[in-house]
């Protein structure tokens, strides 16, 4: 799994052709194809245990000749790395030995037996002494991670690579980690870490591995505007000369984002239903399709009663292009939910806000943790009396 610049991960290509081929928004015939292009990538990889799991789940036909194949290849070329393991540790220095048990390592993650990979990875890590080379087995952890989607893996690697630099380490390295934690707090819903690490590695990207850096501006922008501001955002992201770079080769998103911070909310529903489709098809943003919808709108509603007391429903149907009763039905749910500070007055056809007000919040939090600490004082005044 080495990567060159501009190019992704051959396993983390497959991982999303998987992942399209069992998804219900894709059409059949593409879903032909993509099943030709997986059976090629398992063939040519020897992806023997992948290709029994696929079978046995009917995503693929199984071919006992090709499986044979495979596996006879496989102990093949085990054969040869024991051999030239065998060899380095009898004849040559340390660094070819590591080299020698690193083949090995980056073999069984080419052929996706994930325990071997991870166990051969250990037994590398035991030869290596350089930091920068410590750093380079983490990310092949990372990447085989993010193939299976085992985020107690990539946390628990995430942490150990922070460890690692406590010790040293360069800063192109320390930069590539920050995309890999974005990307695990992006799949984990922790929308605002996500953004805040893909905004510091923005104008230092160098992570071709995970994703193209059209892939990566596209996190980037989805992740800051349920994250940031208004001021943050047109700082950060509507200005960001990087972003401004390639937005426009990415459907729909740069009127995404001009739209919600121009207010013109005709225009951001209809980019927003284009970028739907595209989270629905991203294998890292799907599973937060729907709690990403909800926050996208919680910001364009917040935003637009923002500058109101209040506003008539007709007028806010007016605004975003669509019905008062989608609008009624919309807002309730949000108020509802405590997503939105306003109320709806049925009779009169008028939503009125009641912002809570910071300084009677941050006095009542006041209170409540003085409270708090009275009460610990007073037990331990009664502990020190006895």
């Amino acid at each position: 799994m080495e990567g060159q610049e501009g190019a992704q991960q051959p396993h983390l290509v497959l991982a999303h052709k998987l992942f399209l081929l069992s998804h219900r928004d894709v059409d059949d015939i593409e879903k032909v194809r993509l099943r030709d292009e997986v059976v090629d990538a398992v063939k040519i990889h020897d992806m023997a245990s992948l290709y029994e799991s696929l079978s046995a789940s009917s995503v693929l036909g199984i071919d006992a000749a090709v499986l044979d194949s495979m596996r006879t290849r496989i102990e093949d070329e085990l054969k040869k790395l024991d051999d030239k393991i065998a060899d380095a540790e009898e004849n040559l220095g340390e660094s070819e030995v590591r080299e020698a048990h690193l083949a090995k390592s980056l073999f069984f993650i080419r052929i996706g037996d994930k325990e071997k990979a991870l166990e051969q990875l250990k037994i590398t890590e035991g030869k290596t002494v350089a930091v920068g080379q410590k750093m380079d087995l983490v990310f092949h952890t990372l990447q085989l991670g993010f193939f299976y989607m085992d985020f107690n893996l990539i946390s628990k690697s995430i942490d150990k690579a922070k460890k690692l630099f406590e010790e040293g380490g360069d800063w192109e390295r320390k930069n590539r980690l920050k995309v890999y934690e974005g990307l695990y707090c992006m799949s984990t819903r922790n929308f605002k870490k996500a953004a805040n690490l893909f905004l510091d590695s923005i104008s230092t990207f160098t992570t071709y591995e995970l994703f193209s850096y059209d892939t990566f501006v596209f996190y980037t922008v989805l992740t800051s505007i349920i994250s940031l501001d208004r001021v943050s955002l047109k700082q950060k992201v509507v200005d960001a000369p990087e972003i401004l770079t390639v937005i426009g080769k990415i459907p729909h998103l740069s009127e995404f984002l001009n739209s919600l911070y121009d207010c013109q909310y005709k225009s951001f529903f209809s980019a927003f239903s284009g970028i739907t489709e595209q989270i629905k098809l991203d294998r890292y943003l799907q599973p937060h399709f729907r709690y990403y919808m909800r926050e996208v709108r919680t910001v364009v509603y917040s935003q637009f009663l923002e500058s109101y007391k209040s506003v008539t429903m007709e007028a806010m149907a007016t605004a975003f292009g669509v019905s008062v009763d989608f609008i009624d039905l919309e807002l309730s749910r949000f108020i509802a939910a405590g997503k939105l500070h306003c109320k709806i007055d049925k009779v009169a056809g008028v939503l009125e806000t009641n912002r809570p007000d910071a300084k009677n919040a941050l006095y009542q939090a006041t209170i409540k943790q003085g409270d708090f600490l009275l009460n610990r004082i007073q037990k331990l005044s009664r502990v020190i009396d006895l």
